[in-house]
Order: C-alpha cells, then sequence, then structure tokens
C-alpha cells in the first residue's frame, strides 16, 4: 500500500513525481469543464444523450453518447475527487497554506501532508514529540497506564497514538489517527495523576480544516464507509470511460498523417467570458496556468517556426491567419 500511494500521489518521484500528478489532475479539471461546455444541450429533445446513451445509432453516435453520457455523471464526482486531492499535492498544498496565512485563516497545524512530508501521526501542537530525545528522566510505565486507563472510556476512533511527553512531568498526547478524520481527536493527560488536561474535537477546527478533513475522508473512502468507496471506484472507472471512448472518437475521426487538433476559431464565442473563466482557473490551480502559458508561448515561438510540425499539430491554418 506505500507503494501504490506513492505512485498515486508522486509516481515515486519525489516532489516532482507530485508536480506531475497535480499538472495531470488540473488539465483533467479543465478537460471536465470544457466538455460540459461542448456537451451543453442546444436545442435538444428529450433526455436521449444527455442522461442516458441512445443505441442503434451506428458506432460513431454510439461512442458519442457514450462519451457525452459518461461526462455528465462523472463530470461533479470528479470534480470533487480532484479537489480533495490537491491539498495534498506538493505544489497546490503549498499554495494553500500561504493563501491561508496572508488571510489568517490557520489555527495550529494541519494534519495531513503535502507533497514528500511524512504523514503526522498528531493533529496538534505535540506532533512528533515520541520521536523527541528525552532531556531528563524517561516517563515510568505506571505513568503510561494511568494514561490508558484515563482514556480508554473516552472511546476514542481507533488507532489510538500515544505519545510521551519530552520532559519528565510534562503531558502525555493521545490522538486518534482515524482514516475517517471527522472522527479524530486529541487529549493531553498529565502522566501522574491520569487527570485528562484538554480535549480538542474534530468540530473545534477551523471550517476550512474540517471543509479538507472531510474531503480528504471521502476521497480515501473512509467518511460513509462501503459506499463510499464504490462511489471513488465508479467515479474513477467512468473516467477510464471517458478517456477511451474520446480516444476512438478522435481516432475514427482524425486526418491521416495529422495530430488532429482543432483549428482555432477566429471569433469565440463568449470571448471575455471565456478569458474571465481561464483566469480564475489559473489562479485557483497555478501550475495549469504556468503550463498553459508555456504551451502558448512554444506554440508561438517554436511550432510555428517548423513546417512539418506546424501541419501536424494543426497549426497552418493559425499561422496563416
Amino acid at each position: 500500500m506505500r507503494v501504490v500511494s506513492d505512485l498515486h500521489g508522486k509516481l515515486k518521484a519525489g516532489d516532482w513525481g507530485s508536480y506531475l500528478v497535480e499538472i495531470a489532475a488540473c488539465w483533467t479539471v479543465v478537460m471536465l469543464l470544457t466538455g460540459l461546455y461542448l456537451w451543453w444541450p442546444r436545442g435538444a429533445r428529450g433526455l436521449g444523450g444527455v442522461l442516458y446513451p441512445r443505441l442503434g445509432r451506428g458506432r460513431r453516435g454510439f461512442w458519442r453518447d457514450i462519451h457525452a453520457v459518461a461526462g455528465i455523471w462523472v463530470a461533479v464526482l470528479a470534480l470533487f475527487l480532484i479537489s480533495t486531492g490537491l491539498p495534498w499535492a506538493k505544489f497546490w498544498g503549498s499554495y494553500f497554506q500561504e493563501v491561508r496565512q496572508v488571510t489568517g485563516t490557520i489555527e495550529g497545524p494541519q494534519d495531513w501532508p503535502i507533497g514528500s512530508a511524512p504523514t503526522a501521526a498528531m493533529m496538534g501542537d505535540h506532533a512528533g514529540h515520541a520521536a523527541m530525545p528525552m532531556r531528563h528522566e524517561a516517563p515510568s510505565a505506571s505513568e503510561l497506564d494511568r494514561v490508558v486507563a484515563s482514556i480508554y472510556p473516552l472511546g476514542m476512533a481507533a488507532p489510538v497514538m500515544i505519545s510521551p511527553p519530552a520532559r519528565s512531568g510534562d503531558p502525555w498526547t493521545v490522538a486518534s489517527d482515524a482514516a475517517n478524520r471527522p472522527l479524530r481527536g486529541q487529549v493531553t493527560v498529565d502522566g501522574r495523576t491520569g487527570a485528562v488536561l484538554t480535549r480538542q474535537e474534530f468540530g473545534q477546527r477551523h471550517w476550512l480544516d474540517k471543509a479538507v478533513g472531510y474531503g480528504i475522508a471521502a476521497h480515501e473512502g473512509a467518511l460513509f464507509g462501503i459506499a463510499n468507496q464504490l462511489l471513488g471506484t465508479a467515479t474513477a472507472l467512468l473516467l477510464v470511460t471517458l478517456s477511451v471512448s474520446g480516444f476512438i472518437m478522435w481516432w475514427r475521426r482524425r486526418p491521416q498523417g495529422l495530430l488532429g487538433a482543432p483549428v482555432p476559431m477566429k471569433r469565440p464565442r463568449f470571448g471575455f467570458a471565456l478569458a474571465g473563466a481561464v483566469a480564475m482557473l489559473a489562479l485557483w490551480m497555478p501550475l495549469f496556468g504556468a503550463t498553459l502559458l508555456v504551451m502558448l508561448m512554444l506554440e508561438r515561438t517554436v511550432f510555428q517556426r517548423w513546417p512539418r510540425v506546424r501541419t501536424w499539430l494543426g497549426l497552418k491554418a493559425h499561422a496563416a491567419a
């Protein structure tokens, strides 16, 4: 599972892998939104080809309907799934942290990793104390017994992480590391007396931390059990269906020997609205904006200068315009 998790988040390539995964996620959002714009029924009659595929319309009509119907059903779920994964990404997660610092919306440490950062087991200020060297004598086994006896009746969601203090006499830190993050909580306990000193529940955290916590739990399939996992699996399968059907439609209609990229329209519809939407997406997902600018620069300065590449990419008409 560690290998699968590393592949999923970083392609086993560290921070650069995280950047690549984030770029792919951002462009998936763009593809879904632009696909919805192209799909939006204009003058259509009935729900055929909108909410369910129409069979018996030939291969071209079949794949078009499969692509369109899969897209409308998966769009909201996929956008949610991608958005809830962005807080882990190296660039977007750091970007989100900086925005929160500027807006003063950070209250305490966050309990999800960013990029290749190690997963924090604790939620509060005492995170990592278990790994700190003891400056004085180590806590006794009797203190651990008192801590366990004190927290057991609290019914904290498993697994529960117990961390000794960095210095003898300081309170112990106990935190739930449950996969369903809304069930997490943290307490500090006096090891000498067994008294619970502080207790923080998930509901006491900042609303942004709670929103991310709910999102991560849903992303990981832990928020509402097996139904959550089945919904995530269905979303992934529908995304595969979109990719396969889109490739098949392109393959059947592509110009021979060319990539078959669409020829740019001379006067795009709703130019200002489109530009505003792209700007908003670039602010929300900076790596999308950065890669879009890179591709525009390459198109203008490199691809247009090579006749064969320009023709293969479908840029010939644009160069002549």
